[in-house]
């Protein structure tokens, strides 16, 4: 208990550090590069590069300050796991390798943290060992293997520049053929990591990590790191016809994620949905050229989303480890500060006037507006924001208002001050972090000048969300309980996505390798190879065994006839 303490402790107090120092390097306009040269053999030199500017050094702030309270809220959450110190090493290295990824400015140290984020990932995933977490943990490091290999082929291809330090090659050569291809490369591995279609199917599959894990992973390590990295490449790619392609496909996984969201009855793969679509949200505001409101949105975005998965992982634990939202009913009466701090976090996703999503979702809608997007982004990103608030409304009437579904026999109360603490820092941060963080990014006013019925356009998608949200519970009462439409399972299941590459991308291979097994193994190459090969090896060594039991006999039979022959040659 004590090394969860001082890890909390440590990591809050660097959080800290990194906002001051990265307040400095905003009031000074500085950024700091630092070189450390391990050993040189002639010309060549091992350096590790290291760049301290603001936006590392408030992201890092946010990744060690949100570990530090799901580390605290851990030492209570795991308190009866056998392995509990195992976990808090996983999740210590797991932060380690982000803090590289994001102080890299070099592609060869950003492989290293990326590479690490995979492994430790796939190790979180399958903590709980059991069938479905070890086929969540391959789906999810199988996946994050085609953006580590997008990596290092741009590895390969940064040869021909003479160095590895992309950041000194983003503004002057951003019209040669292999920086483009590089950037190809680089959206790829964004793409992979970040979960956009088609790669989208293992962030639900990851949900078997145990819940303080899942808070991290979505709100600012594992699938934000795609997102930071394209961030730090926009420079290369900004008005390119490839981040005009990205923009659509953030469009499109925000549709289907969100969609998806609205049929889903599993609360952790709810919000995990709800995580990719603010991922789709921020990779289309990146693809219009924005690269800084959408990393505003990434930090906003990480203080909410962890603490939903904090509350939602009371929850689960009042519940007897129950994850089904419809057993979840009238929670409210039995826990009100959870759920109130739940709900807190879900008006600020669903961008509420004032709480931290508001200032950049509005502002990312509004932008939105003012570029040259077709009226098909335009209309799947506002459809997706209304579907973003249909679905919180259907959390809220399941967990909190509908009847109570579950065990008679039930004690549900509100965890100790533990759990508690760590998500009420997170609640203020929910509630005041975005606007902290609009005056620190953003110190000149932003005015965005649009027609009356534009701009008031967020909030009435918001206000026909709720309604939505509404009609949706009450079709799924009145219709689904008594057919079972298929159709829900393709608008649930993320567009079949995850039967695509599972069963698409194996399933060739697999039934190749039982018609080898039914052809070789099991028929006549074995009876004609295997069994008569063996058999004559058999009759074979059943002579020899004759031959070794005699041994006095045959040794007599020898010498006799060796003196035959030796009389017969001297004759």
């Amino acid at each position: 208990m004590n090394l969860f303490f001082i890890s909390s402790f440590m990591l809050t107090s660097l959080a800290l550090f990194s906002l001051i120092y990265g307040n400095f390097l905003i009031l000074n306009n500085l950024s700091i590069f630092l070189e450390y040269k391990f050993y040189g053999v002639n010309s060549a030199d091992l350096v590790m590069v290291l760049l301290l500017d603001w936006k590392s050094m408030i992201f890092l702030s946010t990744v060690m300050f949100i570990s530090g309270m799901v580390i605290l809220y851990s030492s209570s959450y795991m308190a009866g796991d056998l392995n509990k110190v195992r976990f808090l090493f996983l999740v210590i290295l797991f932060v380690l390798s982000m803090i590289l990824m994001i102080i890299s400015p070099n592609l060869i140290s950003i492989l290293l943290g990326w590479d690490g984020l995979g492994l430790i990932s796939y190790c979180l995933v399958i903590f709980y060992q059991n069938v479905k977490s070890y086929n969540a943990g391959m789906l999810t490091i199988l996946s994050n293997r085609v953006g580590d290999a997008a990596i290092l082929l741009a590895i390969a291809w940064m040869l021909n520049y003479g160095g590895w330090n992309f950041y000194f090659y983003l503004e002057y050569m951003d019209k040669d053929n292999l920086m483009v291809f590089i950037g190809v490369l680089v959206i790829l591995a964004g793409m992979t990591k970040s979960a956009q279609v088609p790669f989208s199917a293992w962030l639900p599959a990851a949900m078997a990590a145990p819940t303080p894990v899942s808070a991290l992973v979505h709100s600012s390590t594992l699938v934000t790191a795609g997102v930071y990295l394209l961030i730090r490449f926009s420079p290369l790619l900004a008005n390119t016809i490839l981040f005009k392609g990205l923009m659509l496909i953030g469009v499109l996984t925000m549709f289907v994620s969100g969609l998806g969201a609205n049929f889903e009855y599993d609360l952790k793969k709810i919000i995990a949905l709800s995580t990719l679509s603010q991922l789709g949200l921020m990779m289309c505001i990146l693809g219009a050229g924005f690269s800084n409101l959408a990393f505003f949105h990434l930090l906003a975005h990480a203080f909410f989303k962890s603490m939903l998965f904090l509350c939602a992982g009371i929850l689960i634990h009042s519940f007897g480890d129950m994850q089904d939202i419809r057993f979840m009913g009238n929670s409210v009466k039995f826990m009100p500060l959870t759920c109130g701090i739940f709900n807190i976090a879900n008006l600020a996703l669903c961008g509420l006037p004032f709480m931290t999503g508001f200032y950049s979702k509005d502002l990312i809608l509004e932008i939105n507006l003012l570029t040259n997007l077709n009226v098909l982004s335009f209309f799947l990103c506002y459809l997706s924001t209304g579907l973003t608030v249909c679905y919180s409304v259907r959390i809220f009437y399941w967990s909190f208002i509908s009847e109570f579904n579950f065990l008679t026999l039930l004690n549900l109360h509100d965890e100790d001050w533990l759990m508690v603490m760590g998500m009420i820092f997170l609640f203020v941060l929910s509630v005041v972090g975005g606007a902290c963080l609009f005056w620190l990014m953003m110190p000149v006013m932003m005015v965005v000048y649009l027609p009356f019925y534009l701009k008031i356009l967020v909030l009435g998608v918001i206000m026909v969300g709720a309604i939505l949200g509404v009609l949706v519970n009450y079709f799924y009462i009145i219709v689904l309980a008594r057919n079972q439409l298929k159709f829900l399972s393709f608008l649930g299941g993320i567009w079949f996505l995850p039967y695509l590459v599972t069963y698409g991308v194996n399933g060739g291979a697999l039934g190749l390798g039982f018609s080898f097994k039914k052809i070789l193994d099991l028929g006549w190459t074995e009876e004609l190879l295997a069994l008569n090969v063996a058999g004559g090896l058999r009759k074979l060594m059943g002579g020899l065994q004759v031959v070794h039991m005699n041994n006095l006999k045959i040794y007599m039979l020898i010498f006799v006839s060796w003196i035959f022959l030796v009389f017969m040659i001297f004759i």
